[in-house]
This record gives structure tokens, sequence and C-alpha cells, in this order.
């Protein structure tokens, strides 16, 4: 979902800009490599392949290929871009649909409380959730109420946005490294105000264990 977000965001404005032949990081072909200019044996990563690269569109530099979390620094108005998008266009993903309709669904009574879906009422208590299970701090033990939608007495609740490098087993919620935000799904499965009121989970890396 990463690079899929954020295309239309950054390749569109730039698409009458001169390119050439640049590297790719391996694994990621949607990752330009390029050299940095200003920091020796450093690189720069960008989702655009436009040289030289524009350091405050550049997703971030690393001093080791394939970047680790210790080598990569993260560009934060990049991060904040990131975010932007995914707030405006987060409820227009298939994944994310998925989820929201899963909730509101019989089907998801039946996913146990260690799922993505959180009830409105723990989320006003608790703030945004991460790790958690849907109404009982996180253990996945709780019963079928606590996830909303038809188990949960058509209440509604949040479903979480995340990066599918790692994807979660069923029934679990990503790590909090992993979750770009959540958003706020009704008793019926639609989201709140048309775009389910984003908000921002403050724990996202852009480098994980599990890669870029």
């Amino acid at each position: 979902m990463f690079a899929r977000t954020v295309h239309k965001a950054f390749l569109k404005p730039l698409a009458v800009a001169s390119r050439r032949s640049v590297a790719t990081l391996e694994g990621n072909p949607h990752i330009y490599v390029f050299p940095d200019d200003q920091s020796f044996n450093s690189h720069i990563l960008s989702l655009l392949s436009y040289a030289p690269p524009r350091a405050e569109l550049a997703v971030g530099s690393t001093t080791k290929l394939p970047p680790t979390p210790d080598s990569f620094t993260e560009n934060h108005r990049f991060l904040n871009i990131l975010q932007s998008v995914i707030a405006q266009h987060a409820c227009e993903d298939v994944n994310v649909l998925s989820q929201a309709q899963a909730l509101a669904s019989t089907s998801g009574s039946s996913l146990g409380s260690g799922g993505a879906f959180f009830p409105q009422e723990q989320q006003k208590r608790q703030g945004t959730a991460y790790g958690g299970g849907g109404g009982t701090g996180g253990d996945g033990a709780g019963g079928a109420s606590s996830q909303g939608g038809a188990g949960g007495g058509g209440r509604g609740g949040y479903i979480h946005v995340y990066d599918e490098r790692h994807p979660p087993d069923f029934g679990r919620i990503p790590d909090p490294e992993d979750i770009f935000g959540s958003l706020e799904v009704d008793g019926a499965g639609k989201f709140v105000d048309g775009h389910g009121r984003y908000q921002n989970s403050g724990s996202y890396r852009i480098v994980t264990r599990d890669g870029l």
C-alpha cells in the first residue's frame, strides 16, 4: 500500500521533469536510489525517478543498502505529505473497504478481539489502540460484543490502515510500526463523515526489520 497510496500525489505533478535511468532498491522497484552529494557514503531514497532528486520529497536517506532501522533517516516532510494523502484516500483502498465491510457484517463477530476492529466507546476512552484486542486491552480474549457491527450491536468502531510489508495473521492487528492510522466506521460499515475521520497513529516507521 505504501507506494500505491502516494503514487498520485508524487508522480503526476512532476510528470514533465526530465528523467534518466537510475537504480532501484533491491526487492522494491518503486524506490529509486541516488548518491547523496551532501554526505559521503550515503544514499537518497525516493519514489520519484527524476534526477537530481528533490530532497524535500525524498523518502529519506541511508548509509547502508538495503536500508535498516539503524542506517535510515526519515524525511519528516515526506511523512507529513504521506499522512495527508492517506487521510484523503485511505477510504478508497480495497483492503480498507474490505475491513469496513467485515466490521459491519455478521462475519465480523467471528474475528475475535485480536482483530483490527475497535468499538467507538473503547476508542474514546483510551485513544487509538495499537496491539490490543478489540475490547480487552490486547490479549485477544474478548467476546464478539467488543467488535462492533452485527457482532457488537451495530455500534461501529475503528479499523487500522497499515503497511502490507508484514501482513498480520487473520484476526490479529499489525505491529504499531506498520500502522499508518485509523478510520472510524459506523454500524453499517460506512466511513463516518465520508472519509472516516482519519487519525494518524504517530507510530509508523518507514523502515523496520521487515524492510521498507
